[in-house]
């Protein structure tokens, strides 16, 4: 099981990292990068999963392939981002941290605007077009 996997690499991370934090700081670092990616590479494939149902559910609804990748693009961009941050605040740089998560809130915004532009062409074409047509006036 995949979970059990991922559980027992932390432990031993962790302890790793314990034992090596005060001998040598720059491997206890390594070892959570190393830890970071190995969790990664084995979630890719659940995550693979996760996007074929995504674009099949799409696909029975009749949605736009660009907005399904869309959406999909931005849940990557906001994990990729965490992961970096969480990363980088390991190492003892906040700063940097914080100028990768505004990186990513922007990318996401930059990969919203069609979404939004094309939710406010909805939310328009409902909107009668003469100004007056509320009762009493």
């Amino acid at each position: 099981m995949d979970i059990v996997q991922i559980v027992l690499i932390g432990i031993v991370a962790t302890l790793l990292y314990i034992l090596l934090k005060d001998i040598s700081p720059s491997y206890s670092f390594f070892i959570v990068l190393i830890t970071s990616i190995l969790i990664l590479v084995i979630v890719i494939k659940q995550i693979g999963i996760i996007i074929q149902l995504l674009k099949s559910l799409g696909d029975k609804a009749s949605v736009n392939a660009f907005y399904v990748e869309t959406i999909l693009k931005i849940i990557g961009i906001a994990y990729i981002t965490e992961l970096g941050s969480n990363v980088t605040k390991d190492a003892g740089l906040a700063s940097v941290a914080s100028k990768i998560e505004l990186a990513g809130k922007i990318f996401i915004l930059l990969l919203a605007i069609p979404i939004i532009s094309a939710v406010v062409e909805v939310i328009l074409n409902f909107i009668p077009a003469s100004g007056n047509q509320f009762p009493g006036q």
